[in-house]
């Protein structure tokens, strides 16, 4: 542990740390004298007032009311005919073992399932103790997500959904089958499956699921009930024991906290219930307040853990209030405070834009949704919270709200009347560091949102790439120049690529990253870059930021960007490098698979199509440039990487050198463009408008003929 995790842990922290390495060791002696056979949790203890109360988990703490309504069959068929066929399609591919995880379709685990395995990789974690898997080692286990993925067992609630919307007995002998063979291959506290806490919890929830959807199956006898509960609680205990305080105090502690809450909330008549509701609790209401910012961003500065977080306090909500337990005010008003930055962040279309790491991961999997699709999100928070934006942004009611909320929430969402919002499109999201520019909340809007903030989360910027200043543009509702994505979580070479400055829209001196990338979730520097102004009026909005992350080169470059959006649909994008020396500098565009790109199309522009939008952009620089297309590439999904097209403007020159970069929405042929220079400022006419742009300001008109 080095000095300054001892400093922020302080000295409790510390014990707690030391309490849980002895843990680990004890667990370990215990394991060791112990045959494999015998290694099942004991009975669950019940409370002593619970003594007579069966073990139907529904006769305990209320859970959600679409999994406990007696009548989903009929209204879930009249509400979501498609999502239905979709449930039952899906319940089939798991009956037949195949299965959806990630990024990858239909894996194979093998017939029975082999629990530790990565199909991909084909490797097998080995049956240690958990503490002794190192879960990131690739030539050992393969790829840890993959596997885990499969354990979360979230894919138990479409078999459960299955058989409650056709009540074909397949679904329960296969659910009962599955469950009784995991309990056989995973003992509590061996192999990969104990290793990582959030995954433990998530599985946690998962079997609460599944207990409630199959409830009345005959295949849910009472002693395969009883014997889930002891599990559950051993899952608990697991959890409880070996928070990741330390190891990843972010959506896993935050996720490991909520099952806990779950736990002790839907199961109270096991003794350590109160326990465990108590502290998930006071762990929530905590990183509630540590992790999301005051513009109701998340600190990793990720999209796909914002989301994940989103998910995580709207379910805390929902069952804090269906077991008559009170929460704060700023539960709901922070909650509210992510929706709505999930809202201004999103594209017009109102899919997630990728944004630093993204594993595809959720709470749970309630409808089969793709990793950019947050209308369940938005149709859930518009229930809970009535509010007629987020049902306009989630476009319809969506099959998950009604699993969590039942009719009630069906009822809640039907007497809003959706609505864009009223705010400004245009936002700063100051703390988390992104600039959003919007001429309109329509689906065919012009956006941009360029980086223009800190490098991941303050604890270790795990889930950041090295973007700063990036861009990413859609045009007439469209992407066009997006964000690479992920790849995967594995020391491949692609996983540092796409978290590289290589792979963003944005200039890359001397071929070197921003940052420079440690282990596969952690940076040996951690640069920034800082708003110097933020402006925005119905006509234009500018931002004006820097990065300090090439200032650690022998000539130290400083990256100052400015973008000026002229609504509807011109930008103009000023890139300052400043230094002393000469170096190789390359801006470059990155666009989506599909895109098609025509450099020097006519007056020097270059031309990119994606379907019907398009795009004219036009490079000036006082240096000698090249441009070209190069192959690019593009992770829309986890473990997926196609190739996809990138502008570069290169040159090797001497700093202080101005890129000025202006990108047109419009189709039919390039439109008049020039550049006019003097000593005190660059004068731009392009679009009907005439920019001039110094080191201080920048300001337009329009032309006159």
């Amino acid at each position: 542990m080095n000095v300054n995790a001892l400093v922020h842990a302080g000295v409790g922290g510390v014990a707690d740390r030391g309490r849980q390495a002895l843990s680990r060791a004890v667990d370990r002696f215990l394991v060791a004298l112990q045959p494999r056979a015998r290694r099942w949790p004991a009975p669950a203890h019940l409370a002593p007032d619970s003594r007579a109360i069966s073990l139907e988990p529904a006769t305990g703490g209320c859970f959600f009311a679409g999994a406990t309504d007696l009548d989903a069959a009929r209204v879930f068929t009249e509400r979501f005919s498609q999502a239905r066929d979709r449930v039952l399609f899906a319940a089939q591919a798991r009956m037949e073992g195949r299965f959806d995880l990630l990024g990858y379709r239909a894996l194979d685990f093998g017939t029975p399932i082999l629990w530790h395995y990565d199909p991909l990789a084909e490797k097998s974690a080995p049956l240690d103790h958990w503490s002794e898997i190192n879960a990131l080692d690739y030539d050992a286990v393969g790829d840890s997500k993959v596997t885990w993925e499969l354990n979360r067992h979230q894919w138990l609630c479409e078999l459960g959904q299955a058989w409650r919307l056709s009540g074909d007995t397949r679904y329960a002998e296969k659910f009962a089958d599955i469950v009784t063979e995991w309990m056989a291959a995973n003992p509590p506290g061996i192999g990969i499956n104990w290793a990582s806490s959030l995954e433990v919890s998530i599985r946690l929830v998962s079997w609460s699921w599944a207990l409630h959807l199959f409830k009345g199956a005959p295949q849910l006898t009472p002693s395969l009930r009883a014997e889930m509960l002891a599990w559950i609680r051993a899952h608990a205990l697991h959890v409880e024991r070996y928070l990741s305080y330390y190891y990843s105090p972010n959506t896993h502690l935050s996720g490991e906290a909520l099952g806990l809450f779950h736990a002790g909330t839907v199961f109270p008549m096991l003794t350590d219930a109160a326990r465990w509701r108590r502290l998930g609790l006071k762990i929530l209401l905590g990183e509630l307040d540590r992790q999301i910012g005051d513009d109701g961003g998340h600190f990793e500065r990720a999209t796909g853990y914002h989301r994940y977080t989103t998910e995580f306090f709207l379910n805390f909500i929902i069952l804090a209030q269906r077991n008559g337990i009170k929460l704060p005010s700023r539960v709901a008003t922070r909650t509210q405070a992510m929706v709505d930055y999930l809202l201004d962040i999103c594209r017009p279309d109102r899919t997630m834009p990728s944004v630093g790491d993204d594993d595809g991961g959720t709470w749970s999997r309630l409808a089969h949704r793709e990793r950019d699709d947050v209308r369940g999100v938005f149709s859930t928070a518009a229930a809970v919270f009535g509010r007629a934006d987020y049902a306009w942004a989630a476009g319809a009611l969506q099959p998950e709200t009604w699993w969590l909320l039942g009719g009630a929430g069906c009822e809640a969402f039907d007497k809003l009347k959706a609505a864009p919002p009223t705010r400004t499109p245009s936002r700063l999201l100051e703390e988390t560091g992104y600039a959003v520019m919007r001429d309109d909340w329509s689906t065919k809007a012009n956006q941009l949102v360029m980086d223009v903030g800190p490098l991941g989360c303050p604890v270790s910027s795990a889930h950041g790439h090295a973007d700063f200043l990036a861009l990413q543009v859609n045009i007439n509702g469209v992407p066009i120049v997006v964000d690479p994505g992920t790849g995967r979580y594995v020391a491949d070479g692609w996983r540092d690529y796409f978290r590289s400055t290589a792979a963003h829209s944005t200039v890359v001196v001397d071929q070197l990253s921003q940052a420079e990338p440690g282990t596969l979730f952690s940076w040996r520097s951690r640069p920034a870059a800082r708003v110097r102004r933020w402006e925005s009026t119905p006509e234009h909005d500018l931002v004006d930021a820097e990065h300090d992350g090439y200032t650690r080169l022998a000539d130290p470059v400083r990256h100052r960007r400015r973008v000026l959006f002229i609504k509807p649909a011109l930008w103009l994008v000023v890139d300052d490098l400043t230094g002393d020396d000469t170096h190789a500098l390359d801006l470059r565009f990155q666009f989506g698979e599909g895109a098609k790109v025509a450099p020097s199309a006519g007056g020097g522009w270059s031309r990119v199509t994606v379907g019907d939008a398009g795009a004219w952009l036009k490079t000036f620089s006082a240096a000698n440039v090249a441009i070209r297309v190069d192959e690019g590439w593009v992770s829309e999904r986890y473990g997926h990487r196609v190739p996809a097209p990138a502008l570069s403007t290169s040159a090797r020159a001497r700093l202080p050198l101005r890129f000025v970069t202006v990108m047109l929405g419009a189709d039919g042929p390039p439109p008049a463009c020039v550049r006019r220079r003097s000593e005190q400022e660059d004068c731009i006419e392009a679009a009907g408008y005439t920019v001039k742009i110094t080191t201080w300001s920048i300001s337009y008109q329009r032309s006159v003929n």
